[in-house]
């Protein structure tokens, strides 16, 4: 993988702007516009025995906590993705349909093919693991506006798999 550098040889940072989601069992590849809330912590543990030499408490560290990742699309009316948002926020369904989610940051200077998706090279791929759709949010709607109409689904997931 060809990797650019600039004069003093130190390698350009991945760019934001280039990225694909796709879902586990999801025909097709979902197309977005923004991805944020891709997060994890560590709740802190404050701990002190009463015979401590110390007067402060020792640290320890608790849960792992992820946030939600909120997703932004544009409105069509052709996803397979659509149907996996239609099964988790149905009022009437059975068990919670989840699923993995792939969010690929493409090095588009990593020599990867501009054309060929499916033979993505020089990515970074964080995994969302049993992600479900816990919102959605329909597009807001104006008859006097000249953008493009943007759903949002907000996803919740139990582990972060994070690239090295």
């Amino acid at each position: 993988m060809a990797t650019y550098q600039n004069q003093a040889g130190l390698s350009y940072p991945l760019t934001k702007m280039n990225f694909l989601v796709t879902v586990d069992n999801v025909d097709g590849i979902a197309a977005f516009n923004e991805v944020s809330g891709v997060e994890a912590s560590v709740d802190v543990i404050e701990f002190r025995q009463g015979n401590s030499h110390s007067l402060s408490p020792v640290k320890l560290p608790g849960l792992v906590k992820h946030g939600n990742v909120t997703l932004k699309m544009g409105y069509t009316s052709d996803n397979a993705f659509k149907t996996w948002i239609q099964e988790c926020v149905s009022e009437v369904r059975g068990e919670m349909p989840r699923s993995n989610v792939s969010i690929e940051l493409i090095d588009i200077n990593g020599g990867a093919p501009q054309s060929a998706v499916t033979s993505i090279s020089g990515t970074t791929v964080w995994v969302l693991t049993n992600a479900w759709v816990a919102k959605y949010n329909a597009p807001d709607l104006n008859s006097t506006a000249n953008e493009v109409a943007i759903e949002s689904v907000e996803l919740a997931y139990e582990e972060l798999i994070i690239p090295n």
